[in-house]
């Protein structure tokens, strides 16, 4: 029977004496590209994120997700360099009343008033006097919605990410990690745009995969205000509707062996005190594994880099103590 190179019975062998003392130190992927990470709400997206960050040497300023987006561009927002790069090659604004722009639709404009009461405060909290809500620029609107949850213009968020994208340092010379985009087979068509503008290869999609039942599970576990039952299946209902066609597009345009599917649900149970109890730790591991299988490492090169992880996080505690 086969057997991996990192299971328990392997451990013992003596022919990998050597190989189970191996010690494999900062791991990175040569070259430039982007590994796509994707999948519905709850499956774990940011722990496998942090994780492969970790293993594969990849900074963190080089982990992109759509919320650390619109966090980082309202706060580059006084950076001139930046908000001319928006206005210029993007059309965002601080000079532009929300009100008034190519964005602006009946959709929207009602959006912005419902916000209105709270929409001036902040702009007064923001300018050190009263404001009239009517004279929220883009920008404004913008911080405005990234700090209050709410969700800005798809045309904005594919602007955003290709903007983010171009500021990153090294951007022909290292990969980088984007978590949780594209969201729509519109924002899978632009994307590739702008990759192949930019001479960006896609190197992987990392497709992870839970079911209904288990995304319900999982948000009740993390207990998150806006974690309602009929929230979370509006959520999945999208995650059908648009991010899995997303997928398909990405699959039909770079080929399926650039498309992995990653199993997010694999459980692990640890007997304490003569009772199975879930262990999370495990769990996450066996799906980064997976991942990174995915990408096309050895199984053995995995295990190795894991008890190397392990084996650093001990000595830094050790170090601490």
């Amino acid at each position: 029977m086969a057997r991996d190179d990192d299971s328990p019975a392997a451990e013992h062998s003596p022919g990998l004496d050597l190989g189970r003392r191996l010690i494999i130190r900062d791991i990175e992927i040569a070259g430039s590209g982007v590994i796509i990470l994707t999948g519905p709400s709850s499956c774990g997206k940011g722990e496998i994120a942090k994780a492969m960050c970790e293993l594969l040497s990849i900074s963190r300023d080089r982990w992109l997700s759509m919320g650390d987006i619109l966090r980082r561009t309202y706060e580059r927002a006084r950076s001139p360099e930046f908000v001319r790069l928006l206005e210029e090659r993007y059309s965002i604004s601080d000079k532009v009343p929300i009100l008034d722009c190519i964005d602006t639709t009946p959709e929207l404009a009602r959006k912005v008033e419902e916000q209105s009461v709270a929409l001036a405060a902040a702009l007064a909290e923001k300018r050190g006097a009263s404001a009239d809500w009517r004279t929220a620029s883009q920008l404004d609107w913008l911080e405005y919605c990234t700090t209050h949850g709410l969700l800005v213009p798809n045309r904005w968020t594919q602007a955003l990410i290709a903007a983010d994208i171009q500021q990153l340092p090294d951007l022909h010379r290292k990969i980088f990690l984007l978590d949780g985009y594209p969201r729509t087979r519109v924002a899978a068509e632009r994307l590739l745009e702008d990759l192949s503008a930019l001479g960006l290869p896609v190197l992987k999609v990392l497709h992870l995969s839970i079911s209904k039942q288990e995304m319900l599970h999982r948000a009740g576990l993390r207990g998150r205000i806006d974690d309602d039952k009929a929230s979370l299946l509006k959520r999945f209902d999208f995650y059908i509707e648009s991010v899995q066609p997303s997928v398909d597009y990405l699959k039909e345009k770079l080929g399926a062996d650039r498309i992995a599917l990653i199993d997010a649900h694999q459980p692990h149970y640890t007997i304490v005190n003569g009772e199975s109890r879930f262990d999370l730790d495990r769990s996450i591991e066996s799906v980064v594994r997976s991942a990174l299988r995915g990408l096309g490492l050895p199984r053995f090169v995995i295990g190795r880099m894991l008890a190397s992880r392990d084996a650093r996080a001990l000595d830094d505690q050790l170090a601490a103590q």
